[in-house]
């Protein structure tokens, strides 16, 4: 997800959008735990969009 699409967003979408990326990342981690993600490197650009979120929220 890029930043320039975010900002495009109004504070509720944004809020939706982050709640959404927390459910995913705890999807994530409940594959590696059970060992079946091949694909790690999801792990840390969930993170970053999360980050990325934040980021643009409390700019607002």
């Amino acid at each position: 997800m890029k930043s320039p699409v975010l900002y495009n967003k109004n504070i509720n979408k944004l809020n939706y959008e982050l709640l959404s990326l927390y459910k995913k990342q705890f999807n994530l981690r409940m594959q590696v735990y059970s060992g079946k993600l091949n694909k790690t490197h999801l792990l840390k650009e969930n993170r970053r969009n999360i980050a990325r979120v934040k980021t643009i929220i409390n700019k607002g």
